[in-house]
């Protein structure tokens, strides 16, 4: 196997005196797409705050691509890792066009470089196009979701961290999200996704993670976790 493009080792992490993530062992392999399953309030969120500086870690170590990782958000994103959180993050009063803007505010390429990443993320979200000029707060839930994950691309990023992919959103809308996710990885891009609708994040990931209480319990190829009697009966009821 080759090494991992993230590779977490005991990292502990909370808010004030509560600590949330307890000794987290955890590796995304370069070019897959990795999902992060467990209950509400299993520590998951935390976990990709804590990834991407947003949550001080306590304890442990983050490297990416080899190197330890910075600490701070730009650090982590100047670095290649583009977080899209939980809630979509819009920016309200900023139009479609404006909000994926935001996602290329660190690089230092010219415009035509930037405007053909714009359109090559409405190529992947051919709606955003016709909502380009609209203000990003009224989309649709599925719609901010897309331009949450475009403003994500807009960085450039090697890996992608999406936060509750599906969260509110019609079946429908997450079938034509988790399309677009195989498209960007695909294209080169490495996905974490962490994700309560166990059968989506199972159908996107090549290998996944168990969190609970803020611990790994279980990890392995998503098709091996998918038999494990533990998982059909905690998370797929079967």
């Amino acid at each position: 196997m080759s090494a991992p493009l993230l590779g977490i080792k005991g990292l502990s992490a909370g808010y004030g005196d509560v600590q949330v993530l307890w000794g987290i062992d955890l590796e995304v392999q370069p070019g897959e797409i990795t999902c992060i399953i467990g209950s509400n309030g299993a520590g998951k969120s935390t976990l990709l705050r804590t990834i991407s500086g947003l949550v001080r870690a306590t304890g442990g170590t983050v490297t990416f691509a080899g190197e330890p990782l910075g600490a701070t958000p730009d650090e982590v994103l100047e670095a290649g890792i583009a977080h899209v959180p939980e809630g979509r993050r819009l920016f309200k009063g900023l139009s479609v066009r404006d909000n994926l803007l935001l996602g290329a505010y660190l690089r230092r390429e010219g415009r035509a470089e930037i405007e053909r990443d714009l359109e090559a993320v409405c190529t992947i979200f051919p709606r955003l196009k016709e909502r380009y000029r609209q203000d990003a707060s009224t989309l649709s839930g599925g719609e901010q979701q897309m331009c949450a994950i475009g403003r994500g691309i807009m960085s450039r990023p090697r890996l992608l961290m999406i936060d509750e992919l599906s969260l509110g959103l019609a079946p429908r809308v997450v079938e034509e999200m988790s399309q677009a996710l195989v498209e960007i990885n695909r294209r080169g891009t490495t996905i974490v996704v962490v994700e309560q609708d166990v059968f989506t994040a199972f159908e996107l990931a090549q290998h996944g993670y168990v969190i609970e209480t803020g611990r790994v319990t279980m990890q392995g190829p998503t098709a091996t976790l998918s038999e494990d009697p533990r998982v059909r009966q905690a998370y797929l009821g079967l």
